[in-house]
């Protein structure tokens, strides 16, 4: 396994120093800040990335407004609510982008987040703030069985949004990961989504940097890209 003062070096001799490097990372939210998260505001982002999916994140962006508007500020009580035939008529409205199979995951993102205190005595969002990041892949696996279309890396993009600590198997990701054998099967299979997990603890031991960190850090001392990175690549 390559170490991280070698991933560190690397990253800084591609992008200009380690000054710029620093001005690059960022770091997650703790575990109070996420608390003051509500249900709501989960459920708006899983919706965001569900749509996001294969699809140009800025065309999702642009008609944010209008999904707030037709989703009623993915108010989860009153989503729950409603009626399957108005949630039909939703997905035929102009302000979002009109694909049923994933508006009708709306409500079940919802039923996954309000229902989570009756099944676990917890609320979702102390559930998630809580979560050890030293077994983040966990909650990416509770994330997939639980709710719709959160599998994948949609699931774990929108905790990167809302700031969970985590790290993202991006394609320089991966090929870091594959480079250095420490996958060699399928990406989201068990054995490989716990060898990443190893490595990324690994990593965190022996940097003291969060996930979110040590993601993009590998990502910006890989692959074709010199002169920067989106958030997107990390």
């Amino acid at each position: 396994m390559e170490k991280f003062q070698g991933i560190y070096d690397r990253a800084a001799q591609r992008k200009g120093g380690e000054a710029v490097i620093e001005s690059l990372l960022s770091a997650p939210l703790s575990a109070r800040q996420l608390r003051n998260l509500s249900g709501d505001d989960w459920l708006e982002e899983f919706t965001r990335k569900v749509f996001q999916s294969g699809f140009y994140w800025q065309v999702i962006n642009n008609k944010w407004p209008g999904f707030r508007e037709v989703f009623w500020d993915f108010n989860i009580d009153k989503l729950l609510r409603m009626p399957p035939e108005m949630l039909e008529e939703k997905s035929t409205d102009e302000r979002i982008v009109r694909n049923f199979n994933k508006v009708k995951t709306v409500p079940v993102n919802a039923a996954m987040i309000y229902y989570h205190q009756q099944d676990h005595g917890q609320p979702f969002v102390d559930f998630i703030a809580d979560y050890p990041t030293e077994q983040i892949t966990g909650l990416w696996a509770h994330l997939k069985k639980h709710g719709a279309r959160l599998g994948g890396n949609t699931g774990v993009y929108a905790l990167r949004a809302l700031g969970k600590d985590t790290f993202i198997l991006s394609r320089d990701v991966e090929a870091h990961l594959r480079g250095h054998k420490i996958i060699d099967g399928g990406l989201q299979t068990k054995k490989s989504l716990n060898a990443a997990q190893h490595y990324f603890n690994e990593l965190q031991q022996q940097s003291g940097r969060s996930l979110q960190e040590l993601s993009y850090l590998i990502a910006l001392s890989v692959g074709d890209n010199y002169v920067g990175l989106s958030a997107d690549d990390n």
